[in-house]
């Protein structure tokens, strides 16, 4: 029997899910969302992000939340930096463990961080103030810096497939913004369909332009589901070789830079979708080796709750009324059973 092909899923819901919420959320929430993801088998999860408060205010208190959260051992807990600031905020947070009784026993806070630009100017200037090129040159010593301390960067390309206020993006750009991400020392680079608007053929004719430049095995997926083509885009981009992929519990998320985009893909759905394929999703030993699905359909509806919501993951919703249905039939069961 010919083995399956693993699949590492990064769970991006503690950050890009929760970075465009209305509401502010309680630090105490955002640590069980973790500690949960973690004991459901991730192993990989964005804790949350070092910006300014002041323009993204759900980030607010990382350094608490990665302070606080119970680490477990083989996940990497990992934090988005948007600069040397930001940089400087997680290794200040570093410091105090290296020096505390916990860094003999307990793992570090983070181990990882993500950096970020985009393919289209227009985006970087909404979203950082600066251009393409600029963005890169602030990153490259911020990664080196990361990199000198031993920590491992990877980075996001957002707008790989259609910008907000642009349109259609420019492939051979994404390949280059690509090549001097990984050119930095990233381990890997996600490439974000951040609007939702990217199909599977126009994936596919990304991936294919990236992959001139950049090995197939350093890149990642990371797709919205604003036009319901997320969980076929992942699939494209596995079969192009990608063996990476961004998801969020519940669905969750959006961009607070790209209008009208809506939450990143679900990890449900895609665990659900991978079922009996020649793909398996890999996961620490809370998960048995995997990422547990029905654990994940928990937290999402759970997650969605604190937030006063349904979850919107299509896989969440249908296990929540098999659920309901089936409570339901054992309890008609047990009542004509008493007749």
């Amino acid at each position: 029997m010919q083995s399956k092909i693993p699949v590492n899923i990064v769970e991006v819901g503690p950050r890009d899910g929760l970075q465009n919420e209305k509401g502010v959320i309680p630090v105490d929430v955002k640590v069980e969302l973790i500690e949960k993801l973690a004991l459901a088998g991730c192993n990989n999860i964005e804790v949350g992000s070092f910006v300014s408060p002041k323009w993204v205010p759900q980030m607010a208190g990382t350094s608490e939340i990665i302070s606080r959260t119970h680490r477990l051992p083989n996940v990497h807990y990992a934090v988005l930096v948007p600069n040397q600031k930001g940089l400087d905020g997680l290794l200040s947070v570093l410091n105090t463990y290296n020096s505390s009784s916990d860094s003999e026993s307990v793992p570090p806070p983070s181990d990882e961080i993500s950096i970020f630009t985009a393919a289209t100017d227009a985006f970087t200037r909404a979203n950082l103030n600066t251009s393409i090129t600029e963005s890169l040159a602030k990153l490259a010593p911020v990664a080196r810096a990361a990199l000198d301390k031993g920590l491992r960067v990877r980075g996001y390309v957002s707008v790989a497939i259609a910008c907000p206020y642009t349109g259609q993006v420019d492939y051979k750009k994404v390949r280059e913004v690509s090549k001097e991400l990984l050119e930095m020392g990233c381990y890997e680079i996600s490439l974000g369909d951040t609007v939702g608007r990217g199909t599977p053929s126009q994936v596919a004719e990304m991936l294919e332009e990236v992959k001139k430049d950049v090995p197939v095995e350093r890149l990642a997926g990371h797709f919205h589901d604003t036009f319901g083509t997320a969980v076929a885009n992942v699939f494209t981009a596995l079969e192009h070789g990608v063996r990476t992929i961004d998801s969020s519990v519940g669905g969750l998320g959006g961009c607070p830079y790209s209008p009208g985009a809506t939450g990143n893909v679900a990890t449900e759905d895609i665990l659900y979708a991978l079922q009996g394929s020649k793909y398996s999703v890999t996961g620490t030993e809370y998960g048995k080796g995997t990422i547990d699905l029905d654990k994940i359909t928990e937290i999402g509806w759970w997650i969605s709750g604190q937030l006063g919501r349904e979850s919107i993951s299509r896989a969440g919703r249908a296990w929540r009324a098999k659920k309901i249905r089936d409570t339901e039939m054992a309890k008609d069961g047990e009542m004509r059973a008493k007749l």
